[in-house]
């Protein structure tokens, strides 16, 4: 059996160790060979391929990036794609495709499993909003940067008497910023699925300066006010799956703070730095068993599913499961958390 793979969307700390576990394992237990599809699906919709052995396999492991490249191609948007796709997949002797992505990546695999396309996902996401799965390989690693950059602030913060704004990555979900916020310390985390108000933000801040520290605010770059007034920024342009680019919201809470309080406020962008360099331990093994599990799959001829870490246990379950819907921070979880805040 001849087996592609393809890394799509995002970088993600963790990607090279899925694909080292899906080859390994694949070419000794199994007796696989393997086909590296370059730049997310603009490979298989080019036929744009790579070797891919054990030799390419040596030394990744703890390696950030992806050694196929990346890119958010989506073939539903181009005319013809999905046959493309099919005959290019034929042409190379492909039996069978990993996936490796998240939302975007693996919704085109969702889509191209049901038209018979075989095909397996594994769930990436710094974000961890991917249902299905307890977690997603990456986000540990995002956490952790995110953490440290808080832990050094605090000590910058303090010195000049001023409020500093970390914003982190998280379009939809605040996982990073929840779980970096309550790692760190801050003062007030703000995240997209919860509306803030500006003026408590304000009070929050006062309070913690009367307390003779400042504060850390921590914001999810897709984060808004509940009244509605929009103070993220977006480009104007939209990527093939239809996004915008958020950023922005770090700045111009920073000016609203030292606007409304009179206190200097500067904001930290983390940005990409997120999601690059060297996987923590956590990821590595998580992306590792899921490596391990999806080849699994193929060998079982198990096809249209994604693995996913249930407990402490992978297991397989339906690509639509993975792809139906975001998941979020829920309302009693935020709560949860408030009592760390302040």
């Amino acid at each position: 059996m001849r087996v592609g793979v393809l890394t799509g969307g995002g970088d993600c700390p963790g990607l090279n160790a899925v694909i080292r576990a899906v080859v390994r394992r694949g070419v000794k237990e199994f007796g696989f060979e393997f086909v590296g599809f370059r730049d997310g699906w603009r490979g298989p919709l080019e036929g744009v391929t790579m070797p891919l052995g054990i030799e390419q396999c040596r030394g990744i492991l703890p390696r950030g990036g992806t050694i196929l490249g990346s890119s958010r191609t989506n073939p539903f948007a181009v005319e013809g794609g999905v046959e493309r796709i099919t005959a290019n997949l034929a042409a190379a002797g492909v039996d069978a495709l990993v996936a490796i992505g998240g939302e975007d990546t693996l919704g085109v695999a969702t889509k191209l499993s049901e038209q018979g396309v075989p095909v397996v996902g594994v769930p990436k996401t710094i974000d961890n909003d991917l249902s299905g799965t307890d977690f997603t390989f990456g986000f540990d690693t995002a956490v952790n940067i995110a953490t440290e950059a808080i832990d050094r602030l605090h000590t910058t913060a303090e010195s000049h008497h001023r409020v500093l704004v970390v914003e982190v990555m998280g379009r939809h979900a605040g996982w990073i910023a929840l779980h970096a916020g309550m790692a760190g310390g801050a003062s007030e985390v703000l995240i997209p699925e919860q509306p803030f108000d500006i003026d408590a933000v304000c009070a929050r801040v006062e309070t913690r300066f009367q307390t003779q520290y400042a504060p850390i605010i921590v914001v999810s770059e897709g984060a808004v006010p509940a009244d509605g007034t929009g103070m993220t920024m977006q480009s104007g342009e939209k990527d093939a799956f239809g996004h915008v680019r958020l950023g922005g919201i770090g700045d111009r809470l920073a000016k609203e703070i030292e606007d409304r309080t009179g206190k200097e406020a500067r904001a930290v962008v983390l940005g990409h730095v997120q999601r690059g360099g060297t996987p923590t331990a956590f990821d590595r093994w998580l992306a590792t068993r899921f490596g391990l599990q999806a080849i699994g799959a193929v060998a079982d001829v198990e096809y249209g599913v994604m693995v996913a870490l249930r407990g402490t246990d992978i297991v397989r379950v339906p690509l639509s499961e993975g792809t139906g819907e975001l998941k979020l921070v829920g309302p009693s979880e935020y709560a949860e958390a408030q009592v760390f805040f302040g």
